[in-house]
């Protein structure tokens, strides 16, 4: 059942804060690179826990977690949204700086350095990142698993692409206006060429982007390609959560591909947690009656610290086949 939920392209694995996203995550990807094919994991959550939970520095660029006798392949990177936010800026000055008088500069300047701040900037630097890492997943790896930051802030980044994708295209429209003036004046004062060839360069950019989020748009609602697996323990507050977050991914036409109930009581440990256990059951009941047909993993609670490629192989073998 979960090997088949992982032939996807990409799998998103969300849920509420603490529920153990990222070292689902990790275990997910494991467990698909075990079977001989290449990985990428990619956390977009700003608490940046991969590093940690690998025991080793993860960062905005892409390193090398784990490699397997028959070909398999797991890399992981960290999204660093003040980075993308960087560098997308330093593209959109040296563009500006290009096309507007130098008496302009130090407005440019000043504009940029509040964008840099500006409510959003980082949510769609994120979005940026996790649509060019899918691109990278489909021509270098056979499944990208992106470890999401808490719900709220996840389902806002999906609900985006279609959003910055139809701003990008205003942009375009307008660039359409401007150069075609542009071009008339150019033609009248005999002015150089320069000017029109940075408007081009920015209207690339544009144009990428553009084509970048709606491909993004494309793949999220294709279930065949994007699935997403909702992490949660099995308490009454996770629970309602949850159900929020399904109901919200079908409204956005994400495919729901599983349902993890991880760190589940033991049910012979004890009276507590035979107590426990039994207020679990009851909570998956709950779950089950109102996501009919969608397949839910239960993992037991692991003891000790979950740190390491070790822990991280035991976590994947039991999501392969749980033994509750």
């Amino acid at each position: 059942m979960l090997l088949e939920v992982l032939q996807r392209e990409l799998l998103f694995v969300g849920g509420k804060g603490g529920v153990g996203k990222t070292s689902l995550s990790s275990a997910l990807a494991l467990a698909r690179a075990r079977t001989g094919v290449r990985v990428l994991v990619v956390s977009t959550d700003p608490a940046h826990s991969l590093g940690h939970l690998w025991r080793r520095m993860i960062g905005d660029e892409i390193v090398a977690l784990a490699r397997f006798p028959d070909g398999g392949v797991l890399d992981g990177v960290e999204i660093d949204p003040a980075a993308t936010v960087e560098r997308h800026l330093a593209a959109v000055r040296e563009t500006m700086l290009r096309l507007l008088p130098e008496q302009q500069h130090g407005a440019a300047h000043a504009h940029l350095e509040r964008a840099r701040v500006a409510p959003g900037s980082h949510e769609s630097a994120v979005l940026e990142r996790i649509a060019e890492l899918a691109e990278v997943g489909r021509r270098d790896y056979d499944l990208v698993v992106f470890d999401t930051a808490p719900s709220g802030h996840t389902l806002r980044l999906l609900a985006l692409p279609g959003q910055l994708a139809g701003w990008t295209e205003s942009l375009l429209r307008n660039r359409d206006r401007s150069e075609r003036y542009a071009a008339a004046m150019r033609g009248l004062t005999g002015r150089s060429d320069a000017q029109g060839e940075s408007e081009a360069t920015l209207r690339r950019t544009l144009e990428r982007r553009r084509a970048r989020f709606d491909a993004l748009g494309t793949a999220l609602s294709d279930a065949a390609r994007t699935g997403f697996v909702v992490a949660f323990v099995a308490e009454a507050l996770p629970v309602a959560e949850t159900l929020d977050v399904v109901e919200v991914l079908g409204a956005l036409h994400v495919d729901v591909a599983a349902l993890i109930a991880n760190r589940r009581s033991p049910a012979d440990a004890g009276e507590l947690l035979h107590a426990r256990r039994t207020a679990e059951d009851a909570q998956l009941e709950r779950v089950r009656a109102q996501v009919p047909g969608t397949p839910i993993i239960e993992v037991p609670l692991i003891p000790g610290e979950l740190t390491g490629q070790a822990v991280l192989e035991r976590l994947a073998g039991l999501l392969l086949a749980p033994a509750l």
